[in-house]
């Protein structure tokens, strides 16, 4: 593998290097969005069983690195920072693929969805019902905002013509609500506040379609063989207790690896 230099802020500053000369480590960078932990040794814990696997088909040390800013994450894929990355938002990783020369590796299963919500005492029945009402959904910049509003341009809706309120985090879409600050929400669907809706008196009043969920990208230097030989490691993680121990500690049922052209798609559908 070509040589990589790591450099990124844990705290304080500090680098980690890899190349042919001085190891054969490789990198595995993890983003796991705005709303993702911030503690490193948390996502080692996390996500070395699933960089023991890649590693494992790769017959090299695969090491995990935690990259907490979208900054950081954009810059080390621009540069050719990192052997393989795992991201959601999913924009990240498609501009990998698109801008930057990576390779489609796999995306998580199950796929990502703007879910639209109300009230669970709500009168509203179809999108259509919603038009005229105070939407609530993260800031402009949010990914899961620029997929709601792509899924409701393709339903009719144009929400620069709507009542649109905004909040800084998703799990606040809920509040509002309840609040009876807005009339309907945007959320992820594998975000905290969707898998609390019926908790916090709330309903799905429309799903998405459905986009891929935390893609996995490997750099232009992988051949196809090695590809191959990381999608199959993915793909039998569940016919195993210890594949499917790797797959609960990370969040998800399993991996997906024919959703490339999808994964490629996905900007254009976003406007980006």
């Amino acid at each position: 593998m070509k040589q990589r230099c790591i450099s990124y802020a844990l705290g304080v500053a500090w680098a980690v290097c890899a190349g042919q000369a001085l190891s054969k480590d490789l990198t595995l960078a993890i983003s796991e969005g705005s709303s993702g932990g911030t503690d490193h040794a948390r996502v080692i814990a996390k996500y070395q069983g699933l960089a023991d696997a890649l590693g494992s088909s790769l017959k090299q040390k695969v090491n995990v690195v935690f990259i907490r800013e979208f900054s950081a994450l954009e810059d080390g894929l621009k540069n050719k920072r990192f052997a393989m990355a795992m991201a959601r938002p999913s924009d990240y990783p498609a501009r990998g693929l698109r801008d930057y020369g990576y390779q489609y590796v796999a995306s998580a299963r199950p796929d990502g969805h703007c879910l639209i919500i109300v009230p669970q005492d709500s009168s509203h029945k179809t999108l259509a019902d919603i038009k005229g009402q105070r939407i609530v959904l993260p800031s402009p910049a949010a990914y899961m905002t620029k997929f709601c509003t792509a899924e409701l341009r393709d339903n009719g809706i144009d929400l620069s013509k709507e009542r649109v309120e905004r909040v800084r985090e998703q799990d606040s879409v809920p509040l509002y609500l309840s609040h009876k600050l807005a009339d309907v929400g945007g959320v992820a669907s594998y975000s905290g506040a969707a898998k609390k809706l019926e908790q916090s008196g709330h309903r799905v009043l429309h799903k998405s379609v459905a986009q891929p969920y935390f893609p996995l990208i490997a750099d232009a230097s992988f051949t196809e063989v090695q590809i191959r030989a990381m999608q199959a490691a993915l793909k039998a993680l569940p016919d195993s207790a210890p594949g499917r121990d790797v797959l609960k500690r990370v969040g998800v049922q399993g991996f997906d690896n024919a959703g490339e052209a999808r994964l490629r798609a996905l900007l254009p559908w976003l406007g980006l």
